[in-house]
């Protein structure tokens, strides 16, 4: 099982280096020339990449998933 993802959340330009084992989120640097510099370059386009993830959702708040409330 994974135990690390990228993330990046729309309307924000950055990426997330995401640790889920060590609890951790930390700001992404993209090296270019690489595929993940291709993808994000695709993300700038409007694209959108998920691998390997089947549940993901954007929150305003921790307060929000704590509610019950998702919008789907």
């Amino acid at each position: 099982m994974a135990k690390v993802v990228v993330l990046g959340v729309s309307g924000d330009k950055g990426l997330w280096l995401v640790d889920i084992g060590a609890g951790t989120v930390t700001p992404l640097q993209v090296p270019a020339g690489t595929d993940l510099a291709a993808a994000v370059k695709q993300r700038e386009a409007g694209g959108t990449l998920i691998k390997n993830v089947d549940f993901a959702v954007a929150v305003s708040s921790a307060q929000t998933v704590f509610s019950g409330h998702v919008d789907g």
